[in-house]
């Protein structure tokens, strides 16, 4: 397999459009270690040697499990590889997810990211809205960014992202300071986040979906292999329908960027040959037509 080669940018930094987001590398329901350790240190040493230069994580993923994998296997860091982590949520004794979004639990989470990670600054970090529950965040926006840009002023991180956020939410935060990426469920098969990526065109921000073959926890890759149009296509490029669902998202927007997850090389190595898919414009007709398939729960 070739090493992936589309490239676009990440508020100032290049990164190859697929990239690998960490989450599966954790057990089961992203809590404790992985089931096979050496299997989760394979998927992050064929990322990085097929051209994988960003890597999206969170503090709350084992909780530290999936950090300390990465530093594991990957530190030292090879040049222009892109860390990304989330604050907003953290985790029960349970496993069970909790709000953590006051600015003092923001600044802790970070700080244990630069730790768990062996990092010194950390190159992008969202704000992760509804963790823990919908109902409303307390804390003011303004606070949240706030404890984010300080640790910028301070410089243990680089970039800000906001993630699971409405357009007025973008909006406001703009106003603020400068994002470089949202994260929001969106796909071919869910595509009610379309405001946001329009927000997201018009700002020239990188739009980074999560569950972008909707959630494998609800059947996701099944419904998109059983729609037509997208079995059709996949036939005609002899390639899986999740593939065609991938390229399709690339097709999309030109600061598209992909982090799907697993803990399989193979799986990997398939997500990854997306980069030499090439839709043409009745296959992009044909996808458009795609209807909604449901979006999962977080």
């Amino acid at each position: 397999m070739t090493t992936i080669t589309q490239t676009s940018l990440l508020g100032d930094k290049v990164v190859r459009r697929i990239g690998f987001g960490a989450m599966q590398l954790a057990g089961p329901w992203v809590f404790g270690p992985p089931k096979d350790p050496d299997a989760a240190r394979a998927v992050l040493r064929r990322a990085v040697e097929l051209g994988v230069n960003h890597i999206d994580t969170s503090q709350a993923y084992g909780p530290d499990v999936v950090n300390e994998l990465i530093a594991e296997v990957l530190y030292p860091y090879p040049d222009g590889l892109v860390i990304a982590t989330k604050v907003g949520g953290s985790r029960d004794e349970e496993g069970g997810w909790i709000r953590a979004s006051r600015p003092e639990q923001l600044r802790a989470t970070v700080e244990q990211d630069l730790r768990s990670l062996r990092l010194e600054r950390i190159d992008l970090v969202n704000m992760r809205f509804g963790v823990g529950g919908a109902e409303p965040d307390t804390v003011p926006l303004a606070e949240q960014l706030g404890a984010l840009t300080d640790l910028r002023d301070e410089g243990k991180l680089d970039l800000i992202g906001l993630s699971t956020v409405s357009a007025d939410v973008v909006k406001t935060a703009l106003e603020i300071t400068p994002i470089a990426e949202v994260q929001n469920a969106y796909s071919i098969a869910n595509r009610t986040d379309e405001p946001v990526v329009d927000l997201c065109r018009e700002n020239d921000i990188a739009y980074v979906p999560y569950y972008p073959l909707g959630s494998a926890f609800t059947g996701g890759p099944q419904a998109l292999a059983a729609d037509p149009a997208i079995a059709s296509v996949a036939a005609k490029h002899n390639v899986s329908a999740s593939q065609i669902a991938l390229a399709w998202l690339l097709a999309h927007y030109d600061r598209m960027l992909l982090i799907p997850g697993t803990s399989s090389v193979a799986h990997l190595e398939e997500n990854l040959a997306v980069d030499g898919i090439r839709l043409d414009d009745d296959d992009l007709a044909a996808l458009d037509r795609v209807t909604h398939l449901g979006a999962p729960s977080f």
